[in-house]
């Protein structure tokens, strides 16, 4: 059973910016997504937002796209945040262990600025790599209970 499926790989050399799309990427095993400012040896090796939530921010005069939000993944069809710490996602080769849910926006945190407040504080998930390999846009997602 598929509950959602990856629309956008992203990936950043420094913290702080928005994450370029990618069609693919490596996800290596206890460390994140290979050659993203974000990976390492720690609890939130790599972020995932839904497409659902990035459109949430949207109004009139304000757009977003995948990795604006400085997402890893991007991900449709899937509500990220109702799954509770510990859930595994099994998405292309890799395994992925949710570890935090939200974080505290930064000071300085561009969206926060343009629209007064952030999606992601809420809304996104961060998880560990239990088993690496390649991620691609139309991955599904598989939910392990």
């Amino acid at each position: 059973m598929t509950d959602g499926k990856i629309i956008s790989i992203n990936i950043s050399k420094t913290k702080g910016v928005k994450k370029i799309p990618q069609d693919k990427g490596v996800f290596i095993e206890n460390f994140g997504l290979k050659d993203d400012a974000h990976a390492g040896n720690w609890h939130r090796q790599v972020s995932l937002l839904a497409i659902e939530s990035i459109n949430k921010m949207e109004n009139e005069n304000v757009k977003f796209n995948p990795g604006d939000f400085a997402e890893n993944l991007t991900t449709e069809g899937i509500k990220l945040y109702d799954f509770p710490l510990g859930t595994k996602f099994e998405i292309g080769e890799c395994l992925l262990e949710i570890t935090q849910i939200g974080k505290k926006c930064h000071d300085g945190c561009e969206i926060k600025k343009m629209t007064g407040h952030c999606i992601m504080p809420k809304e996104g998930i961060f998880a560990k790599v239990l088993r690496g390999g390649l991620i691609k846009s139309d991955d599904f997602i598989k939910v392990l209970v």
